[in-house]
């Protein structure tokens, strides 16, 4: 979805929907394709571990289970549900079918079985939303209850941003996309030597964006997108969807930003997300189109399906 950023605009960027309502600003400026994973060692990139609490000791497993506290209650939940509720703090919103296929090893029963578990504990959350080709999907997130739970006892990795609750019905089914763009890049990540992989998404990126924004104004529009490791792309900051940073086999630290370029895009979106060198994925049977729009601007760009 076009999510871009621009100093003139910042401030609806606040909005926890990731709703921007800005249109990008033509020009006639083009910025060469950066390679698809970059090097980099900013700190300031980093982003701070938000919503935890000191002094919790490390989760500990007896019996493949483990003993989570939270201000009412103990939940006593097995390692794969523990995944599932970080997963679902990483990415917002995942569809069931999806979880059990890379989660649970392709173990739909099981995925099921815990999921209405962790629906019944009220700590996530599931709806019904119109997917690919109209078909209905469920889709799940985390409660503010299973949000909580995850902080407290600081289950995701440290600096993670985590999140809970569906966004809009449009959104919701892109963001549980999202988790299927992840799992193919990871593997592409993982196949090279790459490890310690962590998420990033657009939600997390514009709310940096906005700080510096807030901060140095919008004539530090250059500076900001450079500090993100982004590109000002006619007068917008375009911010991917997803951008995954990991550790190369050579321990350097790398990142790769990602669109999910569907249907709804226009060619003039496209072609700016590509000149902000993101990489793009498409769902299935999208490519071909989606490569007459990039011929048509004479760009070029690896376009992976899901």
């Amino acid at each position: 979805m076009s999510r871009d950023v621009s100093g003139r605009e910042f401030e609806e960027f606040e909005r926890p929907s990731g709703d921007s309502g800005v249109r990008p600003v033509d020009g006639e400026r083009d910025h060469p394709r950066r390679e698809h994973r970059q090097a980099f060692s900013d700190s300031r990139e980093r982003a701070p571990q938000r919503g935890t609490e000191p002094g919790r000791s490390e989760t500990h497993f007896r019996d493949g289970r483990a003993v989570l506290h939270d201000l009412d209650r103990d939940y006593e939940l097995t390692e794969s549900e523990i995944r599932t509720i970080v997963e679902l703090g990483k990415f917002r919103a995942i569809a069931t079918q999806n979880l059990g296929e890379h989660a649970y090893g392709k173990n739909q029963e099981r995925a099921n079985r815990e999921v209405r578990k962790l629906v019944r504990q009220d700590l996530v959350g599931k709806g019904i939303f119109e997917g690919p080709e109209a078909n209905p999907r469920e889709l799940l997130t985390l409660t503010k209850r299973g949000h909580r739970l995850l902080r407290r006892n600081r289950l995701a990795p440290e600096g993670q941003a985590t999140y809970s609750g569906f966004v809009k019905p449009r959104e919701a089914n892109h963001d549980a996309d999202l988790y299927l763009v992840y799992q193919k890049e990871a593997e592409r990540i993982e196949a090279q030597g790459g490890r310690d992989l962590r998420v990033i998404l657009d939600y997390e990126l514009k709310r940096r964006l906005n700080r510096d924004f807030a901060k140095l104004g919008a004539a530090a529009r250059e500076e900001i997108a450079e500090l993100h490791g982004l590109e000002v792309v006619r007068d917008k900051i375009p911010v991917p969807d997803l951008r995954i940073e990991y550790e190369t086999r050579d321990g350097e630290m790398a990142r790769v930003d990602l669109e999910l370029v569907t249907e709804h895009y226009r060619g003039r979106h496209v072609a700016e997300k590509v000149r902000a060198g993101f990489s793009l994925y498409t769902p299935h049977g999208e490519a071909d189109r989606l490569r007459r729009v990039l011929d048509e601007r004479e760009l070029t760009a690896e376009i992976l399906s899901l």
